[in-house]
């Protein structure tokens, strides 16, 4: 599973700075929200000039000699769009009111429709991402209007979905959250400079302060100084996927520290869950924070039992799932004289079609291990995402159609326990009704007949 970008924006006073360094910083922080391609946009003080190309940041950006102070920047995985270096971000614009260019994080969900009445008025496209179709919906809003931003909000009107937006206009930076607030964005500040980043983690390693977050609905508009405007926000509805796996755990989201969210979700689980076990393990990384947090709880030792190779890189970005399967053992090695003999809980963030976790039950089991107790820090996935995540169809789900017994099988495990929606929600701090929960539930906040639901 997997998200699918983070977005960044650099707006330096100081002349004599360069932003294409905070934008690669920030970008490297984020680099677990997409790594497939990354790019940059910035703005000299005369025309705005791109870079962009299929690979990590620290490839992409290797021996970059680009200046200016005002930036764009983003890391992506496809979820709509085909992963090939036309669709790497940011998309530069050029059109009869000048340019600009945009990065996006989220996905809309009247894609087709808009694609259709765009193409009708005879526009050509140059990408497969909607995120092109949210630039073409600004370009003629804009056009039709004869303002940027009035432009902006008459497209945010239209746009249907997730979206977390940077922008470079010419000198300006202009930052958009949907009105549901579905992805983060998190302003920064530095004396006169400003930064906006879809998780504070990138602003706080480039040494700028948090500020606030973004609020949903909002248009910030960043030059020498910053003003914001903004359309009617809906329901607030943050992905709940941020909290449990996707963002950095250092991240605080909408004002919630994402460490201490994880860490209450073990907590929880084992207080829902209880077993008797030698050792508390995690699938790392993202599994290693709740497993910490149920250790504590249960007084079960924590340790190690597999170890992952940080030097596969994107290579190891498999296209298919048979080669996933089969590489995660390349991935994640049992750690033998840990696990020989013991009774293992093994903690990680969720499951979705239950292949990989499988595989690393038999690895375990193959090691040495006495038996494997697995406790899911997530509850079920039974649902598809429409809002930027790469889970769109029901087919991948095994908890589709399957109770947790029988999950509990088809895995290996000697048990398994998810944690309660009752449990995640109150771990993360939030009211139910502030967080999409959709992927568990089934309950869209975008209306289901917006978007057209065939999977």
């Amino acid at each position: 599973m997997q998200e699918s970008c983070g977005v960044i924006g650099v707006r330096l006073n100081d002349k004599k700075e360069n932003a294409l360094s905070k934008v690669y910083y920030g970008l490297y922080a984020m680099q677990h929200r997409g790594q497939e391609s990354c790019g940059v946009a910035i703005f000299d003080g005369k025309e705005i000039k791109l870079h962009k190309d299929m690979g990590l940041v620290s490839e992409v950006f290797r021996d970059l000699k680009l200046e200016g102070f005002a930036a764009i920047g983003h890391v992506r995985y496809s979820t709509k769009g085909e992963s090939q270096l036309i669709n790497a971000q940011p998309i530069l614009i050029d059109y009869s009111y000048g340019s600009f260019a945009i990065a996006h994080n989220g996905q809309i969900v009247n894609y087709k429709e808009l694609k259709a009445e765009l193409s009708r008025k005879g526009c050509v496209f140059t990408t497969t991402t909607d995120s092109e179709i949210i630039a073409q919906v600004i370009v003629q809003e804009h056009i039709k209007s004869g303002d940027f931003i009035l432009g902006i909000k008459r497209a945010m009107r239209k746009i249907k979905g997730s979206y977390s937006l940077t922008i470079l206009k010419d000198d300006k930076i202009i930052a958009i959250r949907d009105p549901n607030g579905f992805r983060p964005l998190v302003l920064g500040k530095r004396g006169s400079n400003y930064i906006v980043a879809s998780e504070s983690c990138a602003i706080e390693c480039v040494n700028f302060k948090v500020v606030r977050d973004v609020k949903p609905g909002e248009i910030l508009i960043i030059s020498e100084s910053i003003r914001s405007e903004a359309v009617p926000s809906e329901r607030k509805s943050i992905c709940m996927f941020e909290y449990v796996y996707f963002s950095r755990p250092d991240s605080v989201i909408d004002g919630i520290p994402v460490y201490q969210v994880r860490k209450k979700l073990g907590e929880l689980l084992y207080k829902e869950a209880p077993i008797k076990a030698d050792l508390v393990t995690a699938v790392p990384d993202s599994g290693i924070t709740a497993a910490l947090g149920f250790s504590r709880a249960s007084g079960i030792p924590y340790g190690e039992s597999l170890i992952k190779n940080r030097y596969l890189g994107r290579t190891f970005i498999m296209p298919n799932q048979k080669d996933r399967e089969e590489g995660v053992k390349i991935k994640l090695m049992p750690l033998k004289s840990e696990i020989k003999d013991k009774v293992i809980v093994l903690v990680d963030d969720s499951i979705v079609r239950g292949t990989t976790i499988k595989r690393i039950i038999s690895n375990l089991k193959e090691a040495g291990a006495k038996e494997v107790h697995v406790r899911i820090s997530c509850p079920p996935i039974r649902y598809p995402c429409y809002y930027g995540i790469d889970m769109q169809t029901r087919e991948e789900f095994i908890a589709r159609n399957k109770t947790v017994e029988e999950i509990k099988e088809e895995i290996g495990a000697d048990s398994l326990a998810y944690i309660s929606l009752d449990g995640l929600i109150k771990a993360i701090g939030l009211p139910r009704e502030k967080l999409c929960l959709a992927c568990l539930t089934g309950e869209y906040p975008v209306k289901p007949e917006q978007m057209k639901l065939t999977n």
